[in-house]
């Protein structure tokens, strides 16, 4: 059967699909700087949790060697080294904004120590994104030696 010119119901009208990229427009507004936040808090989360393995690493073979081990933290280069051997670079994204404790060298360096009794010096570094959108915190405990991590809120 043919139908008549104009009377076709198939297809869809010019609304409806304006309506839908409308829609989706809406969607996308809503979701991408969603998924932007949520890929900068695992950056800082990735960072400081990937910090305090370091630590507890350090303080796990200063009581095996029985000898001191030491992270030192360049502020002003965003970066950490560890022993000597290799320094760690932060992502773009992430920076330190608190240190607390540990002692001060050359160049705006910050040291810790970890002691073959299990002590350190003990202090707080605090990890945040540029925006202080999302903020981890790595608490060294001085005489028991315990690393945590904690997030807090950016404001």
């Amino acid at each position: 059967m043919i139908s008549p010119v104009g009377n076709d119901s198939h297809g869809f009208t010019l609304l409806e699909l304006v309506l839908v990229l409308l829609l989706l427009g809406v969607c996308s507004l809503i979701v991408i700087p969603n998924i932007e936040k949520g890929i900068q808090n695992r950056e800082v989360k990735g960072s400081a949790l990937a910090l305090a393995a370091v630590a507890r690493d350090l303080r796990s073979r200063a009581l095996y060697d029985g000898i001191p081990r030491q992270l030192v933290l360049n502020i002003p280069q965003n970066s950490y080294r560890v022993e000597r051997d290799r320094e760690v670079q932060f992502p773009p994204g992430v920076k330190f904004v608190e240190i607390e404790g540990g002692e001060m060298l050359e160049g705006g360096a910050r040291q810790f120590l970890f002691f073959p009794n299990g002590s350190s010096h003990g202090g707080e570094i605090a990890l945040s994104d540029g925006r202080h959108l999302f903020r981890y915190s790595i608490r060294l405990e001085p005489l028991t030696g315990k690393i945590a991590v904690s997030r807090s809120d950016g404001s």
